[in-house]
């Protein structure tokens, strides 16, 4: 089980450019959980793409990840030129460097190329921020050493083409440490597409440690938990019934046939039900309780819209659930819901929304006027979402093109 004082690597800014709506949005101070709000079209599920396409580039390739979605005809901001930019600022552990690192992606020849890859930090104060990875379209060098300095060794090491991410490749040799952390980091990362009507099926016996994205493997994760980790399983039930009045216990039971079968036992009756015939809302919290007491947790877990199937009172709940989580993880959590923010805290959430450009923009709600002092006098985040308090982001007024 994982070290309950484990403290994992957190995202602190993010800075894209030319990808799709993102034409150039900039997040800073980004917290462990951070919840993003908008309009539809607003950019919400663009600004989580943006890490499931650094997770498969790592995962499956820059080639598959960019064909996925289109290439650059649909992947590079409309009217816009030159590459596409995503670079991240993040913390290895509590008190250690800033690291930086950045990705641009342009198009040679119908296929996509890194133009510039990079990985810096620094160190002292004052200082200049020192490059320990720097390529070029396959080209350039890393310098090694658990903590890399300018007078350390640097390895001159190609790339088998230009489409090929230097962190990817490099992060798997052992005298690249920081590469190694980097790596290790990214490919952790999970995006999650729940859905109700996966985690109905009745799959193949087996266990299995990580809940898929879209939840259809929920019986095998339940059947490894009850045999490695029972302790942690019990919770996530004793959660579920504090969470979903009258729910009792959720099993998973192999079939003649291979097959699990799941069952859902609520109070008062005897017998349980199969999950195929528990309602979409059990289902959904207990998928997400599953994700979220994970013995060992993805590194960063992103979430969209939590809220569809889930009756509302449940989504403060889940909202909770999501801000303890965060003490082992990173979230990022997209919704339109205001029970969902109703226990959050401003700096937690962000409002995106479109200029006048048509491009992408992000507030944090920290930062408007009035909302401090209406949470001083007893006002929720979510009340004041709806009733109009939010300096941006109604999906029936014009927003400002700033």
């Amino acid at each position: 089980m994982m070290n309950q004082f484990f403290e994992p690597p957190r995202v602190e800014a993010l800075h894209v450019q030319n990808y799709r709506a993102l034409q150039n949005v900039r997040l800073d101070s980004i917290t462990p959980l951070t919840v993003l709000l908008g309009p539809n079209g607003s950019g919400k599920s663009t600004l989580v793409d943006v890490f499931a396409f650094l997770s498969e580039c790592f995962g499956e390739g820059l080639r598959k990840a960019w064909d996925r979605r289109g290439r650059f005809r649909e992947l590079r901001s409309r009217d816009s030129v030159g590459p596409i930019v995503i670079e991240l600022q993040y913390r290895e552990k509590p008190g250690t460097p800033l690291i930086t690192y950045h990705l641009e992606i342009d198009e040679k020849d119908r296929g996509p190329v890194v133009k510039r890859e990079f990985l810096r930090w620094k160190r002292t104060h004052p200082g200049a921020p020192f490059y320990f990875l720097d390529y070029r379209e396959g080209v350039g060098r890393v310098i090694t050493g658990e903590q890399p300095e300018s007078q350390d060794k640097r390895i001159e090491k190609p790339l088998s083409g230009p489409d090929v991410l230097a962190v990817n490749t490099l992060g798997q040799l052992a005298e690249n440490p920081r590469v190694i952390a980097l790596r290790a980091f990214i490919t952790s990362w999970h995006l999650s597409y729940l859905s109700a009507d996966a985690a109905r099926g009745n799959p193949e016996a087996g266990a299995e440690e990580r809940l898929s994205q879209t939840g259809d493997n929920l019986a095998n994760v339940i059947q490894y938990l009850g045999e490695e980790h029972p302790e942690r399983l019990n919770k996530i039930f004793e959660t579920l019934k504090r969470r979903v009045p009258r729910i009792e216990k959720v099993t998973s039971r192999p079939l003649d046939d291979g097959r699990l079968l799941l069952q859902v036992k609520d109070a008062p009756f005897s017998s349980p039900v199969l999950a195929r015939f528990a309602s979409d809302g059990t289902l959904k919290m207990l998928a997400y309780l599953i994700l979220l007491y994970d013995p060992e947790p993805p590194q960063l877990i992103g979430i969209e819209e939590p809220e569809n199937y889930l009756h509302p009172r449940l989504l403060p709940e889940l909202a909770e659930e999501c801000d303890m989580a965060s003490e082992r993880t990173q979230l990022i959590v997209t919704t339109h819901s205001p029970f969902f923010i109703d226990r959050l805290r401003p700096e937690q959430v962000r409002v995106l929304y479109r200029g006048a450009d048509g491009y992408t923009r992000a507030k944090r709600v920290a930062d408007m006027r009035g909302i401090g002092e209406f949470l001083e006098a007893g006002a929720s985040l979510g009340d004041l979402w709806m009733e109009g308090h939010f300096d941006v982001g109604d999906p029936l007024a014009g927003e400002e093109g700033a």
